[in-house]
């Protein structure tokens, strides 16, 4: 059995009065991949945000290899080994790709490897290298993610953090989006993964988990995932075509 990597137990995060996690529990396997599913306003990107450090829970514990993350600032689990891309990409539209590239590694102080670094994302996204001096803000919807990818695998993380990756893509331009997933774990990088394409995802996914408002009311395979006929229904079942 892989070694826990990241651990959320009882997890409450609210918005003023308003609880958007209500003692929420998980674990993300290290080495693996983890799919969490569920509605709009069901509290997932509340959760990722809560793990990343920019919105601070009200209760509960988020441990990173044994390593409570609970009250510490965004930055400092940045050095811990989390990196998160965000929803909807929000890349640094005036920054160039290479300038949005050095801000995912700001922390940093191996210069060298850095500018490795940036070589390296250049031949894993070709694209990127060929807009390397364009403004982040003119590229595609596909340029864009693939830059929040590569931003946030600058900083080097153990466990990567990615919230819709499909979100307002072209199908082949997912296809390529989940192909980058799949490689990047397949290297070594453990994967939290928020998900609406649950046919793509359970292709991908060693482990799901389904959170309902602010609460997760499913934990299992995919093989789980697929035999539940509730799951399939709303997931699954009028979207057969679209895997």
């Amino acid at each position: 059995m892989s070694e826990t990597t990241l651990e959320v137990s009882q997890v409450v995060t609210a918005y003023g009065k308003i609880e958007a996690l209500k003692g929420v529990s998980l674990t993300a396997a290290r080495g693996q991949i983890t799919c969490l599913l569920g509605p709009n306003g069901a509290g997932k990107t509340t959760l990722m945000l809560s793990i990343a450090g920019v919105l601070a829970p009200r209760a509960g514990s988020i441990k990173l290899d044994g390593g409570e993350l609970v009250g510490r600032s965004a930055a400092a689990i940045v050095a811990a080994g989390i990196a998160l891309v965000p929803e909807n990409r929000l890349v640094f539209p005036q920054m160039s790709v290479r300038e949005n590239l050095l801000a995912g590694a700001y922390q940093r102080t191996d210069k060298s490897d850095v500018l490795a670094d940036i070589e390296r994302m250049y031949r894993r996204f070709p694209r990127l290298g060929e807009r390397r001096e364009q403004l982040a803000g003119t590229l595609s919807g596909g340029e864009q993610q693939m830059l929040a990818v590569a931003r946030a695998l600058m900083s080097r993380p153990r466990l990567l953090l990615m919230d819709e990756p499909s979100l307002g893509l072209a199908p082949l331009v997912v296809r390529e989006i989940f192909d980058i997933v799949t490689e990047l774990n397949r290297e070594g990088t453990t994967i939290f993964l928020v998900e609406q394409n649950a046919h793509l995802a359970l292709k991908v996914a060693h482990h799901f988990y389904l959170m309902e408002q602010g609460r997760v009311t499913f934990s299992g395979t995919p093989g789980q995932l697929a035999e539940d006929e509730v799951i399939r229904r709303a997931y699954l079942g009028s979207r057969q075509a679209a895997g």
